[in-house]
């Protein structure tokens, strides 16, 4: 889990006193400096939340201080390529799975998208629901809020559209150290929600659920979280629950190969999948009673990386996080410093024929199991233009000797086909329900 990295947290401009006369600043204006602190993401407008913010209630007063803080933060909803794959992490999340209601089909499935896309950019940029709005986010801005919608491969045949099923959505394979929850796998639908304020993210998936209505009954839902956003003095890699800096290898936007690696191309097949991507999503147990055990020493051997700063074990007493892992780097007594079945080894792209996917995860905790452990882990999201050249390949080896593998346990999963954004006028999915 820590060796493909997660897109990092950023640190808030610091909030202008009340007592201030700041500046007010243009539309759409961000600073080159806040928005690397999203990790390159693309397709994440930061700006004024204007009126917006507050669902326009709020004295001007109010609303400028509003824009000095994490609340104003606002992603694009429309765009190529949906929200929630390459903004920075979210401190709140949820994952949604739906089943289409007894009876519901094609034409249900096209009215549910049109009202979760309108309730999605609304909210999104800070607005009320148009519906029945709970005002339980009333007092605060869009928060970096995402809403991402995907279809399971069950999806197609309760709406008749099996032809239009991409080949890349077949079940993924069996792996001999999952232990899947079939109640709490898959879904004909899936909803990503994401935001930095937890009243925000619980007010735009409770809209999601009205939204349903008789067309769609929720399957299973899942809640995260990660580290609030100003919570460091600095942007850093996220760590998990097991205290490990979870994440440093991922693929960056700025590289060339990134949307290849992520994104399918526009000359796709199926044609509606052009600007998509496939997302694979794991509730990851992490068997901390046991993990808690092992000496620093041990922790350190099964990751393959120091916990304290990240910097590979073949880098001896210097390096950083980003310092290159040297595989065959041996220590005075001949042994190999990163062990040859750490983590971090197996997992590399070039140790797995540049396999690559975005890792985009959530921790999360239910709390105490009946057997007095705590039920707690990683929502593992990752996203790829083929799961078959992403997650499958690297799964496929970690399943056949990863030293993390004994402290962690794959309870649920799924796979969700996740079209390109929608266009102005338009809604998630239109090109294929209405293809």
């Amino acid at each position: 889990m820590a060796e493909q990295s997660t897109p990092k947290t950023y640190v808030p401009k610091t909030p202008v006193p009340k007592t201030a006369a700041p500046k007010t600043p243009s539309r759409g204006v961000v600073s080159r400096r806040r928005l690397l602190g999203t990790a390159g993401a693309t397709g994440l407008a930061l700006g004024a939340a204007g009126g917006a913010a507050g669902y326009a209630a709020a004295p001007a007063a109010d609303r400028t201080a509003l824009l000095n803080s994490v609340g104003a933060d606002k992603a694009m909803f429309h765009g190529k390529h949906q929200p929630g794959i390459t903004n920075a992490l979210q401190a709140k999340g949820h994952l949604v799975a739906f089943d289409l209601a007894a009876g519901a089909g094609r034409k249900e499935a096209a009215a549910l998208l049109r009202r979760w896309s309108t309730t999605a950019e609304r909210l999104m940029a800070g607005e009320a629901s148009a519906n029945d709005d709970t005002d339980v986010a009333r007092d605060a801005g869009p928060s970096s809020l995402t809403v991402t919608f995907g279809f399971g491969h069950s999806f197609f045949a309760r709406t008749g559209l099996e032809k239009q099923r991409p080949i890349a959505l077949d079940p993924l394979p069996d792996f001999s150290s999952d232990h899947l929850d079939k109640a709490r796998s898959n879904g004909d639908l899936w909803v990503q929600i994401g935001a930095n304020d937890s009243l925000v993210a619980f007010h735009a998936l409770r809209a999601i659920q009205q939204d349903a209505g008789r067309a769609a009954k929720v399957r299973w839902q899942m809640n995260g979280f990660n580290r609030s956003p100003g919570a460091t003095t600095r942007p850093l890699t996220a760590r998990n629950l097991m205290g490990q800096i979870d994440g440093t290898r991922n693929p960056k936007p700025s590289e060339s190969d990134f949307d290849r690696r992520i994104f399918v191309p526009d000359a796709s097949d199926p044609a509606w999948m052009a600007g998509g991507s496939y997302a694979v999503v794991r509730r990851i147990r992490m068997l901390l009673d046991d993990w808690e055990k092992l000496s620093l020493t041990d922790q350190e051997d099964v990751i393959g990386r120091r916990k304290s700063d990240g910097a590979p074990l073949s880098s001896g007493t210097g390096g950083t996080e980003t310092t290159a892992m040297d595989l065959e780097r041996t220590g005075g007594d001949g042994k190999l410093l990163v062990p040859i079945n750490a983590h971090a080894r197996i997992t590399r792209p070039d140790e797995n024929g540049g396999a690559a996917m975005l890792r985009r995860p959530f921790s999360f905790h239910d709390g105490i199991d009946a057997d007095g452990v705590p039920d707690a882990g990683l929502l593992f999201v990752c996203w790829q233009a083929d799961p078959l050249r992403g997650f499958v390949p690297v799964q496929r080896k970690l399943d056949r000797g990863d030293a993390l593998s004994t402290f962690i346990r794959h309870e649920s999963s799924g796979l969700f086909a996740v079209p390109g954004g929608a266009a102005e006028g338009e809604y998630v999915g239109q090109k294929l329900l209405e293809g």
